[in-house]
């Protein structure tokens, strides 16, 4: 009973501090970043991002993800509140 309850306190304390997080400057954010703030966004998509705007310069608005392989308007919805652009 003692167990259950510890991994069921640490298992909350987990998405605790997701749902605490602030938006997320997309033109800043470093690959950890962005695959622990946006949800299905993982290392990969995160890494993607990060060369996009290397190569072609920051986002002038998060409608410019859909241009990174792997993020579409599915995803992008989903993380709207979460997107930050400076």
């Amino acid at each position: 009973m003692q167990i259950t309850r510890i991994f069921l306190l640490a298992f909350a304390s987990l998405f605790a501090g997701q749902s605490l997080a602030g938006p997320v400057n997309i033109n800043t954010a470093s690959q950890e970043q962005l695959a622990l703030e946006l949800d299905g966004v993982g290392p990969v998509i995160a890494q993607r991002i990060i060369e996009h705007r290397s190569t072609h310069g920051d986002f002038a608005d998060a409608t410019q993800l859909t241009q990174v392989k792997g993020v579409g308007e599915k995803l992008l919805r989903k993380n709207a509140e979460f997107i930050r652009v400076e």
